[in-house]
């Protein structure tokens, strides 16, 4: 692992502002979710701009049904063995199910993902009055924020299920203006989970912050995949919006670096991976 990442191309560390610059470029930015220093050294030699220690974890490394199982002292010691193996890329880390409920627990549980865990941004999910305020708390106090719509996993007993969301009008215009809510609260990135292509374009288009896709569409300004989802290894059926990288491949590293060209070139998602 540490030769690995010896070995890994010099570049400059990706940091919130260049992920603006990006966007303003037309550049895309490519996000993996990672769980641990071995997989994080390869990201960091596939030049990944992002790696996600998601509240994912719960059910692709724990076995639970759902990411609501999973606690603060998980996400923070995941987010603390992940660091170990980064250098360049850009550390983001979930706030587990209810550690956003008011101010107080989320600016603690924030100063332990960034403090202990090393994390340089948290993500938090839905744009509710108290999460905006959260939003807004967290970056006055210097922990950017990566806001995270759409089809949100710790909500998944009130969807009924992991359902696309927005594809009603009224559902579809109410995303819009929480993703312009988010962005004036203060979040710096957001994700787009399981909504329709067109509305992955609009939102993409309404916001300045760069947006990241799960299943929204190509139009967003990146891409995220749960990494197991993309090497084929995650039981059952894979969800529509990935892609087995590593099949007609010979190596993990291989699988992340066609990952990352394939979203940089606009490969990737292509229709099949899309909602209407």
């Amino acid at each position: 692992m540490y030769a690995q990442k010896a070995n890994a191309p010099t570049r400059k560390p990706v940091t919130v502002p260049m992920l603006r610059a990006m966007k303003a470029e037309g550049r895309r930015i490519v996000m993996l979710t990672c769980y641990d220093a071995s997989f994080a050294a390869q990201l960091e030699m596939a030049g990944i701009d992002i790696a996600l220690v998601g509240d994912s974890l719960g059910m692709v490394i724990q076995g639970h049904k759902s990411t609501l199982p999973v606690t603060l002292d998980h996400m923070v010691y995941h987010t603390s063995i992940v660091a170990r193996g980064l250098n360049a890329t850009l550390l983001v880390a979930d706030l587990p199910f209810m550690a956003d409920r008011d101010v107080a627990h989320a600016l603690e549980a924030g100063a332990q993902l960034v403090g202990e865990g090393g994390a340089a941004m948290v993500k938090i999910e839905g744009a509710a009055p108290h999460i905006l305020e959260v939003i807004t708390a967290l970056v006055e106090r210097a922990i950017p924020v990566c806001a995270h719509l759409g089809l949100t996993p710790q909500s998944v007993h009130k969807f009924g299920g992991f359902r696309i969301q927005g594809r009603e009008q009224s559902a579809a215009d109410r995303l819009v203006d929480e993703a312009r809510a988010v962005e004036a609260a203060g979040a710096d990135l957001l994700v787009l989970e399981g909504i329709p292509t067109a509305l992955g374009e609009r939102i993409t288009r309404a916001v300045s912050i760069p947006t990241i896709g799960i299943g929204a569409g190509p139009h967003c300004d990146g891409q995220v995949l749960v990494i197991h989802d993309m090497l084929g290894v995650t039981p059952g059926k894979r969800p529509k919006f990935s892609k087995d990288f590593l099949a007609g491949r010979d190596s993990v590293g291989a699988a992340i670096t066609a990952y990352a060209e394939d979203v940089r070139h606009g490969v990737f998602p292509a229709p099949e991976h899309c909602f209407d």
